[in-house]
């Protein structure tokens, strides 16, 4: 706690300064304009303040700096000025105060070691590094000893001493033997933290010759190695004559063998110690036992608990480590060693100091001549550091003095600055645990106004919407900041503009007559400035023609209209999407300059879709729905759900697990997709079935897992694409032991019902989920960011607890854990709660309103403190309602509206607002308990709009040349309505539309005869009414006047009402082919109809088919009649009370014979392939009997004149002959056998035949057109090549199988 000091009676003018609000100079990140502002200097790289160096590479102390100008550098070495230019070794890297030390060129790296430390200087004054120790690293060799083997009795404790060389930074140690192998450690062997190797028992396997200790030095890379140990483990009944030579008749005859004993502590000895460690460091503690069996090690906190999250177990439970250690880690830790024998403890008295370390560093000030400011170092250790100040590096007692700086411990006060005041100030924070040191400058500019926004920028900005114009400055002393439009413009001022601090000018709404030229000055005392942009309002992006909701039958086509209204200065892309996505890549969809069609459509077309207009300043969009009706449904297989799956047996059965098999019913013509296994608890929930699990239609056998202390009952369920089955008959049940619970509750919270408790709530476990009797709940809650230790209560088997007396809307951090009588579920996890909630004590100040246009205005307010609010912040709700008409001076009911802002908003638009109108508005803050205080009342008017159409047009008494109109004032004047506008037109024959004429008429009117029109003529009236803003919305009426004397139609005796204009279809006509017909029409009535034409069989009582005509069209064309059938049809219009034409009956044509003629059955062919045959056949005759005459032929000429003396081969089942004789020679076959016993036939008994000019399979010709190869069949074992049969088809063996 910080002691309380008197305040001198000659100090209260530092307190006076410390309560001001001091706001210095900010600088904008203009990179342009701090290029040339003058800084001090500031470090912004260094070296580490324990630099330890590899002695074999250069050294480089680090040293960067900016300012303005660019610092100078030096440097002092251990307190004393470093002449870097005496030592030829030592270089600085140029603009930089970095030094380059060579030492790979003969410098030694020890002749450096000290502490060095940077100043970095330039006019306005002087930044310091921190003091940088720099040491070379060391790893130097173990030191020669004699070591003895180690003999040990099995069973007896041991310890292995490494003792590594002192280096720098320390070695890493670890043990290996002499095949470079780990050695393997455990619960009885391990590594200590000081290198050391523990034996808390040695046996028989520890007998070794190389326990090798090695150190690593990380630093150069190098490993030290440790002379091999060698240990050798003995007992009484190993005992030899060599061990025997080296002790006592007493040791040998005294010795027994190993036997169990308590555990001794190896390390720390005796039973108590102290530990003192840094905070933020990792603590380790470690307590090593020696002991048959090999004690097990356990660690507490006497008083407390170990931190959760930072705790962690090392070797083997042997090493305690807490990591990021606090003061709150302080205390007493105690190792406890135990085995079957006994057990010993040792308490570690744990001290944590702390470093000095930053509470308030000091910022940079950058101040205006005449201004104040304060340079704030305050810091924390233990013990407490002591602050002290520097000004440029030197200590702020001897540096020279500033009349407007005052030093009040950790605090320097600065009043009516001067730019000679400019200066670097250090704060040193140290106690003997370390120090900090920080650079903070002080930096007083005087200079003139700078404007940053670029020149003659432009701005462009849709009507309506605010405009912000940037005037971007900088100057010292602040510049004041003025805005005019046009050259020779006033200042602009009024509520129509709105000034920000950073010079933007806002306008909030913005129209057509802003667009111009504005002007910004900046002026100080030192000078002005000024800067001029451009404004350019530009209309609205409006969607003039929405697309409207369809509904479209299947197969069919359907548009979407999108027609835009936009800037003729601004380029709109528009876009389509589908239930808010991109439409699909699909050729069906058509996407035109103001539509989309879709063609083709299917089910998957259903949904809505969006028209996006976009420019670069406004986008707008909207939807419609497409509903897409499926054609009636044809008869199909009636499909049904599955039966119930029976013969439900349990196998295998184990505590946790069990298997299910059953049988599946019949399917019902639809596949079983799965089964569903439901489970009965019949020991807690009797009668009530869950859902266990599901599996494949394929599957009938199922390994289930089961919970503790549940009574089981299962049962199956088929499911198919039509529906479930009924449930399966029970299977028989299985009771599960009980057990611990495996889990805890589920959703705990915990919310406050009053400002002064805390509800915490649960999910209370399922009654399988207790694993066992005696189902409670333990409840821990304790304040959160406060040291406080856990609450905790035992509850009974319930969902909630309310702790009372806690403080409103604090957080808490809550557990709930389950417990039965057989013990407690695994640790819970942490949530975090609040207390409850009071309402918010504070109203949002600072309303205003700014209306935007005659329907919209825009509310801001400041938001609420969040200490205030008192509970969860959920957002403002904003009341408005409207207090009275300006146009009528009628008061009526108030309606309060209210609109809610969620989360920490201040502003908010208030839509549908009543154009010329009185309202009055509040705003309150919302939390989770309701609503705070309203703030005061807020009156605002809203402008004049347009009005909405006249409620009603009437026109009367037609004559020959005059109509009488009569109409009602709009509903809504939404103003001061100033004239009625009437425009008319004639309508011909043709339904073309003559000139328009336009009539204004006074406001107070209500009635006009409307005279020297044409007789007999058809009129279209336009009527909408105005106020000062623009014309409304108008209605339109069509009238016609009565025909003369010579005319066939003359108005009925006392008709005064012009009758209305029915629509008609007529001249229904048909031109029908045999399986189609075209249907025309002539319709009168309304533009834009959707007609539709129905048809169906003459005579047949079938209901109507309807097709739908694409747009306005007067024709259509049904498809897919029958031919020679009589039809009757109709056409229809939509929308028009269902008027149709009269019927029509046509008829299709008769079928005619098909032209497509099958060429198999005509005769010219049939008597062309005959002939193909016959040819076919008088050639294979003409061959084989060539053949018999032994006619040679060329090659057989050829093959005489070149013996071959190869053999051929030839199968005797492949129907072929065997080689001919010449007829003249009679030659017969060699041995009088067809083949010989070998199977082959000698090449010169062979005879040409017609098959050596067959396809076969080796046969093949040259590029001369000579024949080569072999003239039979292929060799046996020869590679076939491209067909793979073993002999080649010829006509000679098809005339074989013929004869």
């Amino acid at each position: 706690m910080m002691k309380k000091k008197s305040i001198p009676a000659s100090k209260p003018f530092l307190i006076l300064f410390l309560c001001q609000i001091i706001s210095a100079l900010d600088v904008p990140l203009d990179s342009k304009l701090l290029e040339e502002l003058s800084q001090p200097p500031t470090i912004t790289h260094q070296s580490p303040k324990d630099y330890i160096v590899d002695p074999r590479e250069n050294i480089v102390i680090q040293c960067e700096a900016k300012g303005k100008p660019p610092p100078s550098f030096s440097w002092t070495r251990n307190g004393t000025h470093f002449d870097i230019d005496k030592d030829a070794q030592v270089t600085m890297k140029p603009n930089s105060g970095t030094l380059v030390i060579n030492i790979m060129n003969g410098g030694k790296a020890e002749a450096y070691e000290g502490v060095y430390q940077c100043t970095a200087r330039n006019e306005r004054g002087a930044a310091i590094s921190n003091n940088i120790v720099i040491r070379p690293s060391r790893s130097p060799l173990w030191t020669k000893e004699k070591l003895e083997p180690n003999q040990v009795r099995e069973g007896d404790s041991l310890v292995l001493h490494c003792r590594p060389p002192v280096g720098l930074p320390p070695p890493i140690i670890f043990w290996m033997d002499n095949a470079f192998q780990r050695l393997p450690q455990s619960e009885r062997v391990s590594q200590g933290l000081n290198g050391d190797l523990y034996f808390s028992n040695v046996q028989p396997e520890d007998t070794r010759e190389d326990y090798i200790c090695y150190a690593r030095f990380n630093h150069t890379q190098t490993i030290q190695q440790k002379q091999p140990i060698s240990v050798k483990v003995f007992s009484m009944d190993s005992l030899n004559d060599t061990i025997a030579a080296n002790l006592s008749d007493t040791d040998i005859y005294g010795a027994k063998p190993a036997t169990e004993r308590q555990p001794v502590l190896l390390t720390p000895t005796g039973s108590t110690s102290t530990k003192v460690e840094l905070r933020g460091n990792v603590l380790l503690l470690e307590c090593i036992a020696a002991g048959l069996p090999t004690p097990v090690i356990r660690w507490i906190k006497e008083g407390g608990e170990l931190p959760a999250n930072r705790t962690f177990f090392e070797n083997f439970k042997k090493t305690l480590k807490i990591i990021d250690v606090s003061e709150a880690d302080s205390g007493n830790y105690k190792c406890i060693a135990r085995n079957t024998l006994g057990s010993v403890h040792h308490v570690i008295s744990v001290t944590v100091k702390a470093a000095p370390y930053w509470i308030t560093a000091p910022r940079n000030l950058v101040l205006s001549p005449g201004e104040d400011g304060t340079l704030i170092c305050r810091a924390n250790g233990n013990p407490k550091p002591s602050i002290s100040w520097l000004a440029n590096g030197v200590p702020i007692a001897i540096a020279p003095e500033d009349p407007s700086r005052k030093v009040d411990g950790d605090t320097i006060i600065f009043s009516h600055v001067q730019e000679r005041s400019s200066a670097v100030y250090q704060c040193n924070a140290s106690n003997e645990y370390g120090y900090l040191l920080a650079n903070a400058f002080v930096n007083v500019l005087a200079e003139p106004p700078r404007i940053l926004t670029p020149a003659n920028k432009l701005y462009q900005v849709i009507a309506d919407s605010p405009a912000l114009l940037d005037c971007a400055y900088f100057g010292s002393p602040k510049p004041e900041i003025e805005w005019f439009k046009g050259v020779k413009g006033s200042i602009l001022r009024g509520n129509e503009y709105v000034f920000h601090d950073n010079g933007t000018l806002e306008i909030p709404v913005a129209q057509k007559d802003s667009t111009g030229t504005y002007t910004c000055v900046a002026r100080n005392e030192l000078g002005k400035i000024q800067n001029e942009v451009h404004l350019e309002i530009k209309d609205p992006t409006m969607i003039i023609k929405q697309p409207e909701y369809k509904v479209v039958q299947r197969y069919g086509q359907v548009s979407f209209e999108c027609i835009i209204k936009h800037d003729s200065t601004l380029l709109p892309t528009v876009m389509w999407l589908k239930d808010n996505d991109e439409l699909p890549d699909d050729e069906r969809f058509l996407v035109g300059k103001d539509n989309l069609t879709i063609m083709n459509v299917t089910d998957k077309d259903d949904g809505t879709y969006t028209c996006i207009v976009n420019t670069t300043l406004d986008s707008v969009s909207a939807s419609a729905v497409l509903t897409v009706v499926a054609a009636p449904p044809t008869p199909a297989i009636i499909y049904a759900r599955p039966n119930p799956p029976f013969d439900l047996e349990l196998t295998g059965q184990l505590e946790r697990s069990i298997e299910l098999s059953w049988i599946p019913g019949d399917e019902n013509n639809s596949p079983i997709t799965h089964f569903v296994i439901e489970y009965e608890d019949g020991l807690h929930e009797p009668g009530v079935w869950h859902y266990q699990t599901e599996v494949p239609g394929t599957q009938t056998t199922v390994q289930l897992k089961l919970s503790p202390y549940v009574n089981y009952s299962f049962r199956v369920i088929a499911v198919n694409k039509i529906g479930r089955s009924q449930p399966s008959e029970p299977s028989e049940q299985y009771l599960t032991k009980s057990a611990s619970p495996d889990e805890n509750p589920a959703n705990v919270q915990g919310i406050g019902s009053e400002p002064d408790n805390l509800v915490i709530t649960w999910e209370s476990l399922k009654g399988f989920q207790s694993n066992g009797p005696g189902l409670q709940y333990k409840v821990s809650w304790r304040q959160k960011d406060v040291d406080d230790e856990w609450t905790s209560v035992i509850v009974a088997n319930v969902s909630k607890y309310i702790v009372s007396g806690t403080p409103t809307f604090v957080p808490y951090e809550i557990k709930v854990q389950a417990l039965n009588d057989l013990g407690y579920a695994p640790e819970p996890s942490e949530v975090i709660g609040h207390s409850g909630e009071d309402l918010p004590m504070v109203a949002p100040g600072n309303v205003q309103v700014h209306v935007i246009n005659s329907t919209l205005a825009k509310v801001h307010w400041d938001p609420v403190p969040l200490k205030s609010v008192r509970g969860h912040l959920q957002g403002y709700k904003v009341y408005y309602w409207k207090v009275q008409s300006l146009s009528r001076r009628s008061r009526r009911h108030v309606e309060k509206k209210i609109l809610t802002f969620r989360g920490n908003k201040t502003f908010g638009m208030l839509p549908g607002l009543e154009p010329y109108s009185s309202y009055k508005l509040n705003v309150r803050v919302v939390n989770g308990k309701g609503e705070g205080p309203a703030s005061p009342d807020k009156v605002f008017k809203t402008p004049e709009g347009v009005p909405s159409s006249p409620s009603y047009l009437k026109i009367t008494n037609p004559t020959l040349d005059s109509l009488t109109l009569e109409w009602g004032s709009p509903t809504h004047p939404n103003g001061v309505l100033t004239s009625y506008i009437l425009k008319f037109q004639p309508i011909n024959n043709t339904h073309e539309l003559g000139p328009l004429v336009e009539i204004r008429i006074p406001a107070n009117e209500s009635s006009l005869i409307l005279k020297n029109l044409n007789y007999s003529t058809r009129y279209k009236f336009y009527f909408n009414a105005q106020t000062s803003v623009g014309s409304g919305s108008q209605i339109t009426e069509e009238a016609v006047t009565i025909m003369d004397e010579a005319g066939i139609l003359r108005p009925a005796v006392g008709a005064g009402k012009v009758q209305p204009l029915y629509p008609r279809i007529r001249n229904v006509t048909t031109a029908a082919a045999e399986t189609y017909a075209n249907i025309s029409w002539e319709y009168e009535g309304p533009d834009h109809a959707n007609f539709y034409v129905e048809y169906g069989v003459a005579g047949s009582k079938e209901d109507w088919k309807k097709e739908i005509v694409n747009g306005s069209r007067s024709f259509f064309v049904l498809k897919g009649l029958t031919p020679g059938t009589a039809y009757k049809v109709r056409v229809g219009a939509e929308g028009l009370s269902g008027f149709r034409s009269s019927e029509d009956v046509f008829e299709t044509g008769p079928a005619m014979a098909s032209r497509q003629v099958d060429i198999a059955t005509q005769g010219w062919f049939i008597g062309l392939m005959c002939a193909v045959a016959l040819l076919i056949l008088i050639l294979l005759i003409v061959c084989f009997i060539r053949r018999n005459k032994g006619g040679k032929y060329p090659v057989k000429e050829k093959e005489d004149a070149h013996a071959d003396p190869e053999i051929q081969p030839m199968k005797e089942d492949d129907g072929t002959f065997g080689e001919y004789s010449d007829a003249e020679d009679h030659k017969p076959l060699k041995k009088g056998s067809r083949t010989p016993s070998d199977r082959t036939v000698k090449k010169e008994d062979s005879d040409d035949s017609l098959v050596d000019y067959g396809e076969g399979v080796n046969g093949q010709f040259n590029e001369d057109g000579s024949f080569i190869g072999q003239y039979s069949g292929k060799k046996e074992k020869e590679p076939a090549e491209g067909n793979e049969s073993s002999e080649a088809p010829s006509p000679v063996n098809a005339m074989n199988s013929f004869v």
